[in-house]
């Protein structure tokens, strides 16, 4: 789909469809009066009230050159926010294209020009790649129509644009099936992307991860044919930052999880190609990162592994050496993503990241506590979550601040190791959160647990089936703000 931005006036457009977005108590623009009947008999039945997800479609207006006027609900007024709108625009681009519509146009009316472009573009991902044959239609071009030229529409166009194929980016990847993206094509994906950005890659291959010590990130490899890839991305500003502060972005890399020797049910465990949801989003963030420049070096890092079951593979019981010394009781081994990430965390920090954000599909626990709604978020340092936190407000990623409390370090207790792999069911998302933080010391450092709102089990008005690319938005954001 083509996106593009047009100055025209509203009646001048020529398009399949015009799209407006109208609120609840909104009353029509002046560019609607035309259709004042029409929308106050739909306001009267019942059929358009202006609810958010709802869509009214007139077709052939009189007096417009588009085709159809179609209306989107923008929920209340006291709601309507970015987010809001951007579901609008994705609920609408959803809607249409499936009736037919080759060229939609939306009219901005004074809305945000980048949530429109965002939801419009993420609204038209499809995650078919794979069928040889679909009943999807296509959109072909998105227009953003505003009345006079303005400077400041064309900039947040154009971020929206960056931001919603960075969001896509990531979710293309993770839809990847496991045998399509393995660590090693992880990284060569990472690769390609950072090639074309402009970025700096390192890719560690296991003989230098063995020279270092990251035992605990072996440990998991160990049962997979697959090799392992530790990807290390930088951006680096253009000008010297007024700072030292230097972002470390981390991003759980499972390809696939079968669970390992503490193996998972079979029901359900093909979405385990999801499991690298967390690098995805890391990478996507880079993506847009390299395009935005933002004025703080960032640097992302994803341990990438698949977690099988084989000959060579990790026992329940085995004690394994982590990159900063700390030994690891690993009493369940599909508690893999966090002896992963910490050696990860360990290296962000021997490369000098000065603050650290990490995201995980981690724990089943935190689905059980926040659902598929919000992300949980934990950290030492509330400065830096409520930089974290405020950034996901700005863009409509729901974040829940979790408790961290050193009570729980208890569950975390070995008579044979350092520490344990896993704290046992109760509070399974906390003690989770506190065997990175281990390993994150006095480091500034945030744990988003993304495991209930990377996937979609079912789509959404706005949003097809499969992963949703949460998080990238929500790094970009973070670092624009440094």
């Amino acid at each position: 789909m083509e996106t593009k931005l047009l100055y025209q006036t509203f009646e001048r457009v020529e398009a399949d469809a015009i799209a407006v977005v109208l609120r609840e108590d909104d009353d029509a623009p002046p560019e609607l009066k035309f259709a004042t009947a029409w929308l106050n008999e739909l306001r009267a039945s019942g059929e358009f009230t202006g609810k958010a997800n709802e869509l009214a479609i007139l077709h052939q207006p009189a007096g417009i050159r588009a085709k159809r006027l179609a209306v989107a609900g923008g929920g209340k007024r006291a709601e309507f926010d970015s987010a809001a709108l951007r579901k609008a625009a994705g609920s609408a681009v959803r809607a249409l294209k499936q009736k037919g519509v080759k060229r939609l146009a939306w009219w901005l009316n004074g809305t945000n020009a980048e949530a429109v472009v965002e939801g419009a573009i993420l609204g038209d991902f499809e995650p078919d790649r794979y069928k040889t044959s679909s009943d999807a239609k296509m959109l072909e071009e998105f227009c953003v129509v505003a009345p006079a030229n303005g400077a400041e529409i064309e900039r947040a166009v154009e971020r929206g644009r960056i931001l919603a194929d960075s969001q896509n980016f990531t979710r293309h990847l993770v839809n990847e099936p496991a045998n399509r993206l393995t660590p090693t094509l992880l990284a060569e994906q990472a690769g390609a992307m950072a090639a074309e950005c402009g970025l700096e890659i390192e890719v560690l291959d296991q003989d230098r991860m063995r020279q270092l010590g990251m035992g605990s990130l072996l440990g998991v490899a160990q049962g997979s044919a697959e090799p392992p890839a530790l990807i290390v991305v930088r951006y680096r500003p253009a000008s010297a930052p007024k700072s030292s502060d230097h972002l470390g972005l981390v991003g759980k890399g499972v390809t696939f999880d079968t669970g390992g020797v503490s193996i998972k049910p079979a029901d359900g465990m093909e979405k385990m190609k999801y499991d690298m949801a967390g690098g995805a989003a890391v990478l996507g963030a880079m993506r847009a990162i390299a395009h935005l420049h933002p004025s703080i070096p960032v640097t992302a890092l994803v341990p990438a592994v698949e977690n099988m079951v084989g000959s060579r593979a990790q026992r329940p019981g085995d004690i394994v050496t982590s990159l900063a010394g700390k030994t690891i009781e690993v009493l369940n081994t599909d508690a893999e993503g966090r002896l992963i990430l910490v050696d990860a965390i360990t290296y962000a920090r021997r490369l000098g990241c000065t603050h650290l954000v990490d995201a995980a599909t981690l724990t089943g626990a935190i689905v059980v506590a926040l659902g598929n709604i919000n992300i949980g978020a934990f950290s030492n340092n509330d400065t830096l979550l409520g930089r974290v936190m405020a950034a996901a407000k700005d863009e409509g990623e729901k974040m829940w601040h979790m408790p961290l409390d050193d009570d729980y370090k208890e569950l975390l207790k070995s008579s044979f190791a350092d520490l344990a792999n896993i704290g046992g069911r109760a509070g399974g998302a906390i003690s989770a959160a506190w065997f990175l933080r281990e390993f994150a010391e006095d480091t500034p450092w945030v744990h988003l647990d993304i495991a209930g709102t990377a996937w979609l089990d079912d789509a959404k008005p706005y949003m097809a089936k499969g992963p949703s690319g949460i998080c990238v938005r929500t790094f970009t954001k973070l670092a624009l703000g440094w």
